[in-house]
């Protein structure tokens, strides 16, 4: 079973920047696609960005698109989450997840979805203060 493990969260001011990392366990980890998601208090997890096995395809939700950007390192077992433009609505807890559904291959905007991602991360908080 795949371990993520996500860091570099933190407190930043509106219009910083932070890049978040998630390593993964394991030798197989070209084999998923990864995505982050967040999670506000009150507020239900939702989908940020998703990238493909080798990083061929990206997603983004409409409300980072322009400030985030999704990468990955298969050799470092690790996909990156770089934020820019902060804004206070983007404080939550980021988690990383990993999906093998359909053994790996890119189902476009069907990423989005939580139920397709079969293993979480334990969340890195991020603060924005304005």
């Amino acid at each position: 079973q795949v371990q993520l493990v996500e860091s570099g969260g933190g407190l930043v001011q509106a219009g910083g920047s932070l890049r978040l990392s998630c390593v993964a366990s394991g030798r197989t980890f070209s084999s998923y696609n990864m995505g982050w998601f967040r999670e506000a208090p009150g507020k239900e997890r939702e989908f940020v960005a998703a990238i493909s096995r080798f990083g061929g395809n990206t997603l983004y939700a409409d409300s980072v698109k322009g400030r985030f950007t999704i990468s990955r390192d298969n050799a470092k077992n690790t996909v990156f989450l770089q934020m820019t433009s902060l804004k206070p609505e983007d404080t939550a807890v980021y988690y990383c997840a990993y999906c093998a559904f359909r053994s790996g291959f890119w189902m476009g905007d069907r990423q989005k979805e939580k139920t397709v991602y079969e293993g979480w991360g334990q969340g890195t908080q991020v603060t924005v203060s304005s």
